[in-house]
């Protein structure tokens, strides 16, 4: 069976293991309190130039934007997300559970404009008569749930709108390193911190075992964030796991030649697709692809091949779900290549 179904079935990268196995005898401060949370939290704020930012590391996704949301949003603030958001669809309620509501919109190929927030902002303007939530963040993905990415001219748009409306903006980076490689890309790293109040790092889905750094651009923003962190079960005891993984992580850039590894694998899936005249889902531009097939197709690949569903197309066709990442080798691109 050859796994296309996520980036993060495999363990993790040969160098983060060793990393870990050289460290595994030392005993440390808890709690990220500990010199290889420190060095990997000088790392990154060197690598985006924000040499101010809090840097915070947590074991997952779901709780770095639960924490983030709960901590950055009064009771009566809401969220803006596009109904394919990864807060919205795939966290089984766990920003609406600590409080929150998600203010979802249909946004094509997955991405929010400043003309959607601005939609969104004036549905819910309700001035002070109490009866209605308070939009106050807008929620990004990049590379967004479609696999598509923002340029640096939307994000600096999205930026100014966020600051003209007095909206904070918050980018989930589970995929960060894929959008950053992503051949379209003209986003560097320190664009995140110049134009977000804050961000996170993935690491689950790029070749660490599990891992999110948060960073928290915005000074207004990085008050009490332990005590929420801690309060939403973000905080680790041995937090020093984390610290030595981002150390590795960034050791000669190797979060970026893993996500490099990765996108390679799908263009070359990509390239196949085309060739062979299948429609998408949405563009082919990081290591999540969109085809889709033939219900026939679908049932002959799963007999050899891990991927999911994603979307109900017509009576007999479905847009699946490929996802290559650092693992990803050549035999299975090969194999499932030939089986299209």
């Amino acid at each position: 069976m050859f796994f296309f179904r996520n980036d993060y079935s495999e363990g993790a990268h040969p160098a983060v293991l060793e990393a870990l196995a050289k460290t595994n005898l030392e005993s440390t401060p808890g709690y990220s309190r500990d010199a290889h949370c420190e060095r990997a939290a000088g790392i990154i704020r060197a690598r985006f130039s924000c040499p101010d930012a809090d840097v915070h590391f947590l074991p997952g996704g779901t709780v770095t934007n639960m924490a983030a949301i709960a901590a950055f949003l009064r009771p009566w603030e809401a969220v803006i997300a596009a109904s394919t958001g990864h807060i919205g669809v795939h966290e089984s309620g766990a920003i609406e559970g600590s409080g929150h509501k998600v203010c979802a919109i249909s946004a094509p190929e997955g991405k929010l404009t400043p003309a959607l927030i601005r939609e969104v902002a004036q549905t819910h303007k309700s001035g002070d008569d109490g009866h209605m939530v308070e939009p106050r963040m807008v929620y990004l993905s990049d590379a967004t749930e479609l696999g598509t990415i923002y340029k640096k001219a939307e994000l600096e748009a999205i930026s100014q709108t966020c600051r003209e409306l007095g909206l904070y903006l918050y980018l989930d980076g589970a995929r960060m390193a894929a959008a950053l490689v992503c051949p379209d890309n003209d986003a560097a790293p320190e664009d995140f911190s110049r134009l977000c109040d804050a961000f996170y790092i993935g690491g689950t889905k790029d070749g660490l075992l599990f891992g999110e750094a948060l960073v928290i651009a915005n000074p207004l923003l990085k008050p009490h964030f332990r005590n929420v962190m801690k309060q939403r079960g973000g905080m680790m005891a041995k937090g020093r796991l984390l610290g030595v993984q981002f150390e590795a992580f960034f050791e000669n850039e190797l979060w970026l030649s893993m996500a490099e590894h990765a996108a390679q694998a799908a263009a070359r899936l990509s390239a196949a697709l085309a060739d062979k005249g299948y429609p998408m889902l949405a563009p082919a531009c990081t290591n999540q692809l969109f085809p889709i097939l033939s219900d026939e197709k679908i049932a002959v690949l799963e007999r050899d091949f891990s991927f999911e569903l994603n979307e109900r197309i017509d009576e007999a066709h479905t847009a699946v779900r490929f996802v290559t990442s650092w693992a990803t080798a050549d035999e299975a691109v090969d194999a499932l290549i030939a089986a299209l």
